[in-house]
């Protein structure tokens, strides 16, 4: 019996991350337009070639991933779960996007979805390289 409130203790500290995350993702959703455009022009000076790939959501949403195959652990490994972490992120982003349109100065945009899953199947991508994934694993034991 202890070991299984163990066990279910351990789970639940590994959503913190996650939730953290999630929780950043959605501040960052609450900036209006006009703090948001304060910004843009830095990313655009660095990327002049991706004006319609916004880095911001690619890198918020490759975190997010990351942190929910934290959570997730070991079992992370199998395909489906690797499939159920990119579709709870663009998951996410739906709900980010639907959150914006209330946001002064913003608007929900498709796109940003797409980066989002974009960020979130890189992760998945990258963590499935056995060297990425050795390293990981030993990370987030």
């Amino acid at each position: 019996m202890k070991q299984t409130i163990a066990k279910r203790t351990v789970r639940v500290l590994r959503c913190i991350p996650a939730v953290f995350g999630m929780a950043a993702i959605f501040a960052a959703s609450a900036t209006t337009g006009e703090e948001m455009n304060t910004l843009l022009p830095f990313f655009q000076k660095l990327f002049p070639q991706m004006t319609s790939f916004d880095w911001g959501h690619f890198a918020a949403y490759f975190m997010l991933a990351a942190t929910i195959d934290f959570a997730i652990g070991a079992k992370s490994d199998r395909l489906g779960i690797k499939v159920l972490i990119v579709l709870l992120c663009g998951l996410y982003g739906i709900t980010d996007e639907f959150h914006q349109s209330f946001v002064g100065g913003r608007m929900p945009d498709a796109a940003d979805v797409r980066n989002d899953m974009i960020g979130a199947t890189v992760w998945v991508a990258l963590v499935a390289l056995p060297q990425v994934r050795r390293l990981w694993r030993r990370i987030a034991r």
